[in-house]
C-alpha cells in the first residue's frame, strides 16, 4: 500500500492546489494532487489567464481604432475574427495547462485523476467525476494514477469555486451565459446585458464593448466595482461610459424572458420602476460559490459558513488533519490569495519556524478592464469607519509625461495614510497599467514603509510609477508636478 499513502494529498490543482503541492515537495513531503477536469483549475483554463488573452485582443483593437491619433494610418477597417480571438485565448490556456503537468513531474508529485471524496480522517476515495466537466473532459495525462483509496496524514481541500446562479435566471449555455460561455462565443453578439459589475462582469463588459457589442451593465450597488474606493469607482464609471458602455446602478435584473435568439431583461431600479432591455445575450456575473458539495464534508462534520469551509489562519478546519485553502475557504476569491494561503498552510504543516497567518488587508485586487483598476488596503470610507485620522493624496495621469506620451492620460492614483504614524493604509488606482503598478505599494505596506520612506525613494523618469511618489507627496502638501 506504500504507493497509495502520502504525507500530503491536495484535492484540486488550481493555483492554490498546485503551488501548495510544489511547496510541499520542496519541503520533502511525499505529495499527491487530485484533479477531475484540467490541471491548473479555473484560473488557468477558464478564468484569470484566458480572459487576459481576450482582453489583450480587445486592447489591440482599441489601439488600432485610435491609430490616427498616433500619426498612423491603417488601410481599411479593423475587424475581429471571433474564432481566431478565441483560439488564441484557448491556446494560451493549453500552454499553461501543459506547464503545470511539467511542474508536477519535475517536483515528483503524483497526479491522481478523478474525483475525491473524504471517507474518514486521513483517507479519500477517488472515483469518476459525478458531474460533467465544463467542456469535453481532458484525458488523464500520462503517468497519472486513477480510481482507488488513498491515505495521507494531511489532506488539503483546494476545490475552488463556480459561478453563482440566481433563481429564475439560471445560465442555460445559449442565451444566458456564465464566464465559461462568454470565454468562447461562436459568433459575436450585437448586444448584451451584463448582470453584475465585479471584476468578472466588468472585464467581460469591457472586452465585448471593444469588440463592437452594445453593452449594458446592471449593478445592484450604487457604484460599479463596488469593493473599490468610491472615488476610483466613479472615475472608472465615467471612463467606461465615455467608451460607450451603458451602466445602470442600484438596480437588479428581476426577470428574463427568452426568445429564439435573444433575451429581454426586466431591470428594476430601487424606486420600483421597471424597464425592459432586449439583447442577444445576458452574462450572469453575480459572484461565485465554493465547491463544497460531494466531498464528504458532512460525513466528517466539517464546519462550513455561507458555502465555504471554515478555517483558521493556517488553513486548519475543525477536523484534525484536514485543511482548506483558496476560494473554497472563503473570500477574497483570488488566485494569488489561494497561492499564498497554500504556502502558509503547508509550511505550518511542515513545522517551519516563523510562519505567519496571511494578512488579508494586504492582498491586492486587480480588474483588467479599460481602464484598469487596482487597489490594496483600506479605502477612504473604511479608514474613516475605523476612526482613523487620515491624510489622502491624489495624482492625475494627465500631469504625467509618460502617460501623455502613451496617449493614456486619463487616470488617477490615490493613497491613504494614517496622519499620526505615517503608515500607508491603502492605495487605489485607475488607468493604464495600474495592475502592474500596484505591487509597489503592496511591497511598501508589507515592509511597513512610512510616507518619509516613500518620499525619499527615487522613481525612474519618465515612467508611470512617478505618479505613485507624487500621490504620496500630495498627501503631505509637497506635490511637485501638479
Amino acid at each position: 500500500m506504500a504507493d497509495t499513502n502520502y504525507d500530503v494529498i491536495i484535492i484540486g490543482s488550481g493555483p492554490g492546489g498546485y503551488v501548495t503541492a510544489i511547496r510541499a515537495a520542496q519541503l520533502g513531503l511525499k505529495t499527491a494532487i487530485v484533479e477531475r477536469e484540467h490541471l491548473g483549475g479555473i484560473c488557468l483554463n477558464w478564468g484569470c489567464i484566458p480572459t487576459k488573452a481576450l482582453l489583450r485582443s480587445a486592447e489591440m483593437m482599441d489601439h488600432a481604432n485610435h491609430a490616427k491619433s498616433f500619426g498612423l494610418k491603417l488601410e481599411g477597417k479593423m475587424t475581429a475574427d471571433v474564432k481566431d480571438v478565441v483560439a488564441r485565448s484557448r491556446g494560451v490556456s493549453a500552454r499553461l495547462n501543459g506547464g503545470v503537468g511539467f511542474l508536477m513531474k519535475k517536483n515528483k508529485i503524483d497526479v491522481i485523476w478523478g474525483e475525491a471524496k473524504l471517507t474518514k480522517p486521513g483517507e479519500i476515495v477517488v472515483g469518476k467525476p459525478s458531474k460533467p466537466a465544463v467542456e469535453p473532459q481532458h484525458p488523464a495525462p500520462k503517468g497519472t494514477k486513477g480510481e482507488g483509496t488513498y491515505t495521507a496524514k494531511h489532506i488539503i481541500v483546494a476545490t475552488g469555486a463556480r459561478p453563482r446562479a440566481l433563481p429564475g435566471i439560471e445560465p442555460d449555455g445559449k442565451l444566458i451565459w456564465t464566464y465559461f460561455e462568454a470565454m468562447k462565443p461562436e459568433k459575436m453578439p450585437k448586444s448584451m446585458v451584463v448582470m453584475g459589475s465585479g471584476a468578472i462582469g466588468i472585464e467581460f463588459a469591457s472586452f465585448y464593448l471593444s469588440m463592437g457589442v452594445d453593452v449594458t451593465v446592471v449593478e445592484l450597488m450604487p457604484n460599479v466595482m463596488p469593493v473599490e474606493d468610491d472615488e476610483i469607482s466613479k472615475f472608472a464609471r465615467k471612463m467606461l461610459e465615455k467608451r460607450g458602455m451603458k451602466i445602470i446602478t442600484e438596480a437588479k435584473v428581476s426577470k428574463v424572458d427568452k426568445a429564439a435568439d435573444s433575451i429581454t431583461a426586466h431591470v428594476e431600479t430601487k424606486d420600483g420602476k421597471v424597464q425592459q432591455i432586449t439583447a442577444d445575450r445576458l452574462i450572469s456575473a453575480v459572484g461565485v460559490q465554493g465547491n463544497i458539495e460531494n466531498l464528504g464534508l458532512e460525513t466528517l462534520g466539517v464546519k462550513t459558513d455561507r458555502g465555504c469551509i471554515v478555517i483558521d489562519g493556517y488553513g486548519k478546519t475543525n477536523v484534525p488533519g484536514l485543511y482548506a485553502i483558496g476560494d473554497v475557504a472563503g473570500p477574497p476569491m483570488l488566485a494569488h490569495k489561494a497561492e499564498h494561503e497554500g504556502v502558509v498552510c503547508i509550511e505550518k504543516i511542515a513545522g517551519l519556524p516563523n510562519v505567519h497567518p496571511m494578512d488579508k488587508g494586504k492582498i491586492p485586487g486587480c480588474t483588467y478592464c479599460t481602464p484598469q483598476v487596482a487597489s490594496v488596503g483600506l479605502n477612504e470610507a473604511k479608514a474613516k469607519a475605523e476612526g482613523r485620522d487620515i491624510r489622502v493624496g491624489r495624482y492625475q495621469f494627465n500631469a504625467n509625461g509618460k502617460a501623455i506620451a502613451l496617449g493614456e492620460d486619463a487616470g488617477m492614483i490615490k493613497v491613504i495614510f494614517d496622519k499620526k504614524s505615517g503608515e500607508l493604509l491603502g492605495a487605489h488606482m485607475v488607468g493604464a497599467e495600474v495592475t502592474e503598478l500596484i505591487q509597489g505599494f503592496v511591497v511598501a505596506m508589507n515592509l511597513e514603509t512610512t510616507e518619509e520612506d516613500l518620499m525619499h525613494t527615487i522613481f525612474p523618469h519618465p515612467t508611470l510609477s512617478e505618479m505613485m511618489k507624487e500621490s504620496v507627496l500630495d498627501a503631505y502638501g509637497r506635490v511637485l508636478n501638479a
